[in-house]
């Protein structure tokens, strides 16, 4: 949450709910079963709302082989969002993962992984 903006928020002292996209800087992701959701439904509806910051955290590797490879291995997937549409970079295995919203970040994919075991 962007602490300089939630304030502003006149839904999140009672509900945690927000209006204003700029009050989120992230949203993260973690893939299940219904994979379909992450990367079609929520992807599309973030970029629309213009959350700057998207992550696709695959852990299981049960996405399509179209977005994670083949063979199908863990993956993390950073969405930008620039000029209204999204950028993606895909993190695997030791590659450092990029986050603008925090540069200083220094976790692999593996790490992250090893993380939620």
């Amino acid at each position: 949450m962007n602490k300089e903006i939630i304030g502003a928020e006149p839904r999140w002292e009672s509900e945690s709910n927000v209006e204003n996209a700029d009050s989120v800087k992230l949203i993260v992701e973690v893939v299940s079963t219904n994979w379909r959701d992450d990367r079609y439904n929520k992807f599309r509806d973030y970029e629309e709302m213009g959350i700057e910051e998207y992550w696709i955290v695959d852990y299981a590797a049960l996405g399509a082989r179209k977005f994670i490879g083949n063979p199908k291995q863990p993956t993390i997937f950073v969405c930008n969002l620039v000029d209204g549409e999204y950028r993606m970079n895909q993190f695997t295995e030791d590659t450092a993962i990029v986050s603008p919203t925090f540069p200083e970040l220094s976790l692999s994919a593996e790490e992250i992984f090893a993380l939620a075991l």
